[in-house]
């Protein structure tokens, strides 16, 4: 019988076939080759209109510009506030499997934990385990599909919905103005737009050289917030696939990327025009977690 999570396999000294992905399909650039392309931009002073918001605002547009991804700091987020969500993320993919399974997706649920999460029809699984759920609107949200464990949980994710919400808006705020729209036009644009808490876990593998914690991608959605540990791993490419990067983990830091959704919104107006329509992450297995919001 196969296990019931990925935690199980840890002590496996072969990985079983079916994660195993093809010679192309692997990391070319290692987990911890960092690398300082992707732009660190400071969002203190975002909020002062004619002071350092017109600076920032620029900086944003560069970035859109050239990679379509780049890291922010001085968001206003709680450094506290990120500290106890890596905790607590920490401790749930920590649970039993029986504890964690408490929340399985399978069978159509909207939200709550899955291992691995491939799309259909396809092969070869990802190394990683899912906690996933809906967290606006607030109306709709399924607090029965929200983990109760660990303690705190709720009240935290809470919070860090909130906040990101913010930070989010924000950025669209400064992308409408890059392209002449009113500030509000994008977040009018997105009213009642969906965010999505994404909780990735990449246990220990037993030959991480042969799979991925997640297969090459491009996000849906509007705009994605990912919150990296130490450890790294998240690797992103702007020329289809010939060159990776490895993103440099900063900590406390939020990594920004488009979606497809807001690349083709904002590459259908020429007032700002991106070099690329849409980014490839992946991600290699190791034993660390990601913390994601997304619209």
């Amino acid at each position: 019988m196969a296990p019931s999570t990925l935690t199980a396999l840890a002590g496996e000294k072969t990985l079983n076939p079916s994660f195993v992905r093809f010679q192309d399909e692997r990391p070319k650039v290692a987990y911890n080759e960092f690398s300082n392309e992707i732009p660190v931009i400071s969002l203190a002073g975002i909020d002062d209109v004619g002071g350092k918001r017109a600076e920032i605002c620029k900086k944003i547009v560069e970035a859109c510009e050239d990679w379509g991804i780049f890291q922010v700091v001085d968001h206003g987020v709680d450094a506290k506030l990120i500290s106890d969500m890596t905790r607590l993320a920490t401790e749930f993919f920590a649970l039993p499997p029986e504890e964690k399974l408490k929340f399985d997706m399978s069978g159509g649920k909207k939200g709550g934990f899955i291992v691995s999460s491939h799309l259909q029809g396809e092969v070869v699984k990802d190394w990683r385990e899912i906690v996933t759920y809906f967290s606006f609107p607030k109306q709709s949200r399924d607090y029965s599909r929200w983990p109760d464990k660990p303690e705190g949980w709720m009240e935290v994710t809470k919070e860090y919905s909130d906040k990101l919400m913010g930070v989010a808006c924000k950025l669209l705020e400064v992308l409408s103005e890059a392209m002449g729209l009113e500030k509000e036009a994008l977040t009018k644009a997105c009213v009642d737009m969906d965010q999505k808490i994404v909780v990735n876990y990449y246990p220990k593998c037993p030959q991480p050289d042969l799979t991925l914690g997640l297969k090459r991608h491009t996000d849906p959605g509007t705009i994605t917030l990912l919150l990296q540990d130490q450890v790294g791993g998240l690797q992103a490419t702007k020329d289809n696939g010939k060159t990776w990067i490895t993103v440099q983990p900063i900590e406390g830091a939020f990594v920004v990327n488009l979606g497809d959704h807001g690349h083709v919104s904002i590459y259908a107006n020429t007032a700002l025009i991106f070099l690329f329509l849409f980014i490839l992450f992946y991600c290699f297995c190791l034993n660390h977690d990601v913390v994601l919001s997304r619209l």
